[in-house]
């Protein structure tokens, strides 16, 4: 299998508590009427990521708006009449929809909920990493800034990297990956693509533990074990399935274990329970060595998304998402590749992390 080059590491370091929206009773009813009031008279739609809370979730069903990855929140996006789409996830999120969508406004709660993967992948310094490598195909993952997407040639999602990488390589082409080192491992090891790999990583997927599903798997001898391709590669050989977040979910409804293990971030619970009643989730574990807690599988920037945030958002129409011309004429090229390549294969286009 080819060499591995991982350029210098951007580690995240300054990651936000994971800090839940508490409301007062009574407060919830409240803040629901008004947001649903608001979003008709502006207008607006509001699409959510699983990661996201069941609250928000619920809403965007309730109120014909959509709950998905972060590439089908925005072709949904690009679908509907509405003028006004409001974003509940991170801030990549927005900015793709907004590539996709320009003629629309784009809407966040908070333009602080950021993604670690797109922070350790600074767009300049990417820029002169692949400059450096002009005989290689730049291939990037969704979970990236708009202007990284801007110098990429491809935009993946995790449900069809691996495909776009075989296709490559039987192009005889080699790749720059970009930014989770873990997936873009599970793609290097799967098709033996020649891939250089930046060094980034999801701050909730690579602290999941081998040892501690291990030790889980143990006490539930009848759980299937479900792993997001963000995480370790010893966590991935565990799995009985590695997918994206809507693979995961479609895995949790057909597969006949009454208990599962599920190693991605714990907001898909959700849409997972709706999937699979009566089926027993068990978060994959965080805990070993180095680690805080047991199990902390939650983004502590999607957790920034609330009922509050979101109201604040309609009365004021800030946090709107802006991506200058140059750099999105640039991006949409590297996503339509993606979608003309699945359309062309046959390929549903499905879940990121964060993508």
């Amino acid at each position: 299998m080819s060499a591995v080059f991982i350029p210098p590491a951007h580690p995240v370091t300054d990651v936000p508590p994971v800090v839940e929206e508490t409301l007062q009773p009574g407060e919830r009813e409240a803040l629901l009427t008004r947001i649903k009031r608001l979003m008709r008279e502006r207008d607006a739609v509001l699409v959510a990521h699983y990661y996201t809370s069941g609250e928000l979730q619920r809403l965007a069903e309730e109120t014909g708006g959509c709950v998905s990855d972060s590439l089908e929140m925005a072709r949904f996006g690009h679908a509907s009449k509405a003028k006004t789409l409001i974003v509940a996830g991170v801030r990549f999120m927005g900015e793709t929809a907004k590539i996709l969508n320009p003629e629309k406004r784009v809407l966040m709660p908070d333009l602080n909920a950021e993604c670690s993967l797109d922070l350790s992948c600074p767009a300049d310094e990417f820029t002169r990493f692949c400059d450096a490598h002009p005989d290689r195909t730049v291939v990037v993952y969704a979970n990236t800034s708009a202007e990284v997407k801007a110098r990429a040639d491809w935009m993946v999602t995790s449900s069809i990297a691996v495909k776009v990488a075989e296709h490559l390589k039987a192009r005889g082409e080699k790749l720059i990956w970009a930014p989770d080192r873990y997936l873009g491992d599970y793609v290097r090891r799967a098709t033996g693509a020649d891939m250089l790999l930046w060094q980034g990583s999801c701050v909730v997927h690579e602290r999941f533990k081998a040892e501690g599903i291990l030790a889980l798997r143990a006490e539930y001898p009848e759980a299937a074990v479900l792993v997001h391709p963000e995480s370790p590669a010893a966590v991935i050989a565990l799995a009985d399935v590695v997918g994206s977040t809507t693979q995961l979910i479609r895995a949790a409804a057909t597969l006949p274990n009454p208990v599962l293990i599920v190693a991605t971030d714990n907001g898909i619970f959700h849409k997972m329970r709706e999937a699979a009643p009566g089926k027993r989730l068990l978060e994959a574990p965080t805990g070993g060595t180095g680690a805080t807690c047991v199990s902390c599988a939650h983004c502590p920037w999607m957790a920034m998304n609330g009922l509050k945030n979101l109201l604040a958002v309609l009365e004021t129409g800030g946090n709107e998402i802006h991506v200058a011309e140059t750099v999105r004429a640039r991006a949409v090229h590297s996503i339509n590749r993606m979608l003309e390549f699945a359309g062309q294969s046959g390929i549903v286009v499905a879940g990121q992390s964060a993508d």
